[in-house]
């Protein structure tokens, strides 16, 4: 009897629905090269007698429209970075679940969608530079993609996730004038857009995979 192919829907099967990244030392290491690169960014920013947190987002000025590319990567002082530096180390890590290129992806969507957000909302005159927003978008895709993939092992682990790190929620309203709560709020809501647009781009593939006519168990 030839060998039978595995059903879709036996667990550990589907990469969509994995809840730690495949090869976990590579999705490390971009982690963690990624904190580092933030780092170098800071210590240049100090070094360096030009000030680069100029180059974030100036909120509706088509001069700093760029800034959506640059502000993730720069940071108001070390406080600031030192604050960003244990959510952007775990976030990144498990948002690589479903592998590095995924990941890439799914970051360029929240940074360019929370910058522009930032852009048309904040306050302005105002430069805005960090990366929370980022941040606050891998938490949010993390807190949801288990719904969006109805993936019962990523839904644990956004209700431990929710558990460890609920007062961030608080960063998504109007508080504190020196902290950008639109950042913030639309780095979780591109993260959520993120967590959607993959589960309609796994489905479909699924699909694709399946063929008309074959039954799926």
């Amino acid at each position: 009897m030839p060998p039978q192919p595995v059903p879709a829907s036996e667990p550990g099967t589907d990469p969509a629905k994995r809840v730690l990244p495949p090869n976990p030392k590579a999705a490390a290491i971009v982690a963690l090269a990624f904190t580092v690169l933030l780092y170098v960014v800071e210590l240049v920013d100090v070094v360096l007698p030009a000030d680069l947190d100029q180059g974030g987002i100036l909120a509706r000025d088509l001069s700093g429209l760029d800034g959506v590319l640059w502000a993730p990567l720069l940071h108001a002082g070390w406080g600031h970075l030192f604050s960003n530096t244990v959510p952007v180390l775990v976030f990144a890590f498990l948002a690589m679940s479903a592998g590095i290129g995924r990941w890439v992806l799914v970051t360029a969507i929240i940074w360019v969608l929370s910058g522009i957000g930032v852009w048309l909302i904040a306050p302005g005159g105002t430069v805005t530079v960090g990366a929370s927003g980022v941040a606050f978008g891998w938490l949010a895709f993390l807190l949801v993609r288990g719904i969006f993939n109805r993936a019962a092992g990523q839904i644990l682990v956004a209700l431990v996730l929710l558990g460890i790190w609920s007062g961030m929620l608080w960063g998504l309203l109007p508080g504190d004038p020196n902290v950008s709560w639109q950042g913030h709020l639309f780095g979780a809501l591109s993260g959520v857009f993120a967590a959607w647009s993959m589960a309609r781009v796994d489905r479909s593939q699924a699909r694709k995979a399946t063929g008309p006519g074959s039954l799926a168990v």
